[in-house]
């Protein structure tokens, strides 16, 4: 259940029709708005009814519902007749409501879940409750349970939403169409594809002012189509530049590490004296520098043979975390304690080719090229870290350490699909995937002065250094079939059939105590696999045209893999420091959820009343949990929990006048432990059958009017307002091991924005009364603690984006 906004198929001629298609190989037209958007019945979807579609307006009232399309299914369907659990939010929603990536559209979709914690990660995504892990300030890279694709491509990055036809959220497992990582749902990025007959262009340009931040922000970005050969080939290319000011100062950072002092008090940053001696400040370092590109070439033989080609590149810098140090030492709602800065440079390519051959009358074949890669460099305050594992090391009065990290993702997909498009009361999807995920993580750690200051001959200061590369390869074969048994009755089936394998090699090292320069590793290897099979079942009913219920049980899964942490050479020698993973520590297996879901939706006098409700009850079985090894408590991943998540997603849209429209939305999910489960939190507490899942909200809403001011000239002014209510979350499972819980909190959101058929300018407020909240927590008040005198500064809080302003203007050609 979701937002949804009536929205230009673009693909409709590149995937196969439930039925037959009418209007194939039409391009579709930018639509004219009417002075009151159209509202439609979604299989699971809400309209907000936002701004109008940018930049054209008419004052003509609405015709009636506009059809919207979906490929949720792998085959082009209206959205009102798919009989499953997915919200749309379409290209105008995401303008008007200035959604650029996954973490600002959350709260707009019931049931989902994503942490913001700023630019420097692609945050932690969690749908319907299914996480285990605690709360984290840093987010995560990968191995969520939600699967997130760029069209047809599975990413673990998070590309600006830049010239998005729309995006599809499918709840509940997905696991038989596709597979990866889509234990709990998927996320689809639809992108829009090139035109062979019109050229066009979009500018946008973004000024904006932040609450608590020392200078203005900006973004511009712009969408190119240019025709090149007519019905043949055409190119269409979009580029944006994102500068988001931040507002986390940082005001002790050391200005001589290792001679400067990071506690000149007693427990204390000292006197203004002792702070301007040692300490350093810099403004505003969470700020988001993102530069963003998307480039497709469409060669197309005839509407029944086309290839798209596609070149993604993303590059996005940050100088520090969007977070505080929970007052730490005194410090403020908008201060990083940290003694250095804490850069992360993050770099994202995406190549990818998708040919599509139509055989009329008979099936669609689809295949999918793909290869992607990120590159992460990171660097991170280590301090507390090391002081926390007890060697020592506070007895140096300047002691720090800071880390320096490097990941790399490379990832190979490849997909063959065949789609049926023949008549006949059934339909049937057959497949295959390939998908083969390589990583490396490098990690230094150095410790400036201590060296000199405890006698070692190491004069780069590095203390330890570690390099894990894993490989997992999975490859599956799946197929899906609906009989449409009566007009109105339909019955749909899935199986998966996966197999997957991984390994890693692995080292660490002591560099302080071998001689300098060298650096030896202590290397092992190890490796996992698995196979199984998945499968669903679906029944829908339509009792009349305007109500349909449908049934599903479904099962997904997550593979399973190797922890990125070197394995231990054995035996294990415990007087000297250690960071490796013992042989029971090296993987983990998948794990699995079973899903019965029953939604029902309807609409009434004539679509200005729409309604849906869908109840799920999930069985999350071998549920991967975050561990810590033995030896140098390096996080990794372990089986060992069974849970459930149970609720519901309700909608209500009222088209009030031609002019005026509300949606509400609602969620409500209980996901708990059902088997009590020693050490499972941080490897240390144990949870209990009943403890309440991490990460996500019990309860979550929102309230969105839009009110249509029809003007003359083909122009108008739609106002909009935007509640969303995020409820209290829990940091780890039932607030064991010091877990908090995250307060709720309420933000208003507004726009007003003029529209004329080339051009519109928008005025708007996020976040209207500054509302502060915590939206993360990093580690725990446990850790704040004193060691022989010196203050961790290991806890934090993730801060929800403060009060932000600013008008943004758009220009179509």
């Amino acid at each position: 259940m979701g937002l949804i906004i009536a929205a230009s198929p673009a693909d409709a001629a590149d995937v196969a029709p439930a039925k037959a298609r009418q209007g194939a190989g039409k391009k579709a037209a930018t639509p004219k708005v009417a002075a009151a958007p159209a509202m439609t019945q979604t299989a699971s979807a809400t309209g907000p009814t936002a701004a109008a579609a940018r930049p054209t307006a008419t004052n003509a009232p609405a015709a009636g519902p506009e059809q919207v399309y979906v490929t949720a299914t792998r085959r082009r369907t209206r959205l009102e007749d798919s009989p499953i659990n997915i919200s749309v939010l379409d290209n105008k929603t995401l303008q008007a409501e200035r959604i650029t990536d996954i973490k600002q559209f959350s709260a707009f979709v019931p049931g989902l879940t994503v942490t913001d914690t700023g630019p420097g990660n692609a945050g932690n995504i969690i749908m319907r409750g299914l996480s285990s892990g605690n709360t984290s300030t840093t987010g995560n890279f990968s191995n969520n349970a939600v699967g997130v694709y760029l069209g047809e491509v599975p990413l673990y990055t998070d590309f600006k939403l830049i010239d998005i036809n729309r995006v599809e959220v499918l709840q509940g497992p997905q696991g038989t169409l596709y597979g990866l990582g889509t234990l709990a749902g998927a996320v689809r990025y639809m992108p829009n594809r090139p035109d062979t007959e019109k050229w066009s262009a979009d500018i946008d340009g973004k000024t904006f002012g932040m609450a608590h931040s020392s200078d203005p922000g900006g973004e511009i970005n712009g969408t190119f189509n240019i025709p090149i050969l007519k019905d043949h080939i055409a190119f269409r290319t979009v580029i944006g530049y994102y500068n988001d000011p931040g507002w986390i100062d940082y005001n002790h950072v050391l200005k001589d590490p290792g001679v400067s002092s990071p506690q000149p008090g007693n427990e204390s940053f000292g006197t203004p004296a002792q702070q301007r001696e040692n300490f350093n400040r810099y403004k505003d370092v969470n700020y988001d520098h993102t530069f963003t590109t998307r480039n497709q070439l469409l060669l197309q033989l005839n509407p029944n043979i086309k290839a798209y080609l596609t070149y993604a590149h993303q590059e996005t810098k940050t100088a520090g975390q969007q977070a505080n140090g929970a007052g730490v030492m005194g410090t403020g709602h908008d201060e990083g304690p940290w003694r250095y800065l804490e850069p992360v440079d993050r770099t994202s390519d995406l190549y990818s080719g998708e040919l599509n051959f139509n055989i009329p009358g008979i099936m669609q074949i689809v295949s999918t090229t793909a290869y992607t890669q990120q590159n992460i460099h990171q660097t991170e305050d280590n301090t507390d870290l090391l002081i926390d594992l007890d060697y020592g090391y506070q007895a140096f009065p300047n002691f720090s350490s800071y880390a320096n990290n490097q990941r790399k993702y490379r990832q190979f997909n490849e997909e063959l699909r065949l789609v049926s498009t023949h008549k006949g009361p059934f339909n049937w999807v057959v497949g295959g995937f390939y998908n083969q995920l390589k990583t490396s993580y490098l990690r230094q750690e150095y410790v400036p002065g201590y060296s000199e200051w405890a006698g070692y001959d190491r004069p780069d200061e590095l203390e330890y250094a570690s390099f894990v590369y894993t490989t997992t390869t999975e490859k599956a074969v799946y197929g899906e079939g609906t009989l449409h048994l009566l007009k109105n009755l339909q019955v749909t089936g899935g199986i998966r059939y996966f197999n997957y394998d991984a390994t890693v090699d692995g080292g660490t090292a002591l560099p302080l105590f071998q001689a300098y320069p060298g650096v030896s590793y202590n290397e092992q290897r190890g490796a996992t696999g698995a196979d199984g099979v998945i499968w669903k079942a679906n029944i829908s009913y339509r009792f009349n045209p305007n109500v349909m219920a449908y049934f599903t049980y479904s099962t997904g899964y997550r593979v399973g893999g190797v922890n990125r942490v070197a394995p231990c050479t054995l035996p294990v020698d415990p007087s000297s420091q250690h960071a490796c993973a013992l042989p029971n520590e090296m993987s983990f297996q998948p794990d699995r959820t079973r899903n019965e879901e029953l939604g029902i939706r309807a609409n009434f006098f004539h679509h200005r009343v729409m309604m849906t409700l869908a109840g799920f009850h999930i069985d999350w079985l071998d549920v991967q949990v975050p561990s810590r090894t033995k030896y140098g408590n390096v996080g990794i991943t372990a089986n060992g929990a069974q849970a459930v998540s149970q609720g519901f997603d309700a909608t209500a849209s009222w088209k009030v006048t031609p002019n005026f429209s509300l949606t509400a939305t609602y969620s409500y999910t209980d996901a708990h432990l059902t088997r009590t489960t020693p050490d499972l939190v941080n490897g240390l507490y144990t949870a209990y059958a009943g403890d309440r899942l991490p990460g996500s909200m019990k309860n979550s809403g929102s309230l969105i009017a839009n009110y249509v001011i029809p003007l003359k000239n083909e122009r108008n002014i739609v106002v909009n307002w935007a509640t969303t209510y995020n409820g209290s979350i829990y940091s780890h499972v039932g607030l064991r091991g010091y877990g908090e819980k995250i307060p709720s909190y309420v933000t208003h959101r507004a726009s007003v924005t003029y529209n004329t058929k080339k051009w519109s300018l928008d005025f708007f407020i996020n976040n209207i009364f500054d509302q502060y909240a915590v939206t993360a927590v990093s580690n725990d008040y446990g850790s704040v603690r004193s060691r022989d005198g010196v203050v961790e500064r290991y806890y934090a809080y993730g801060m929800l984006t403060p009060r932000t302003f600013g008008m943004e203007g758009h220009i179509h050609f």
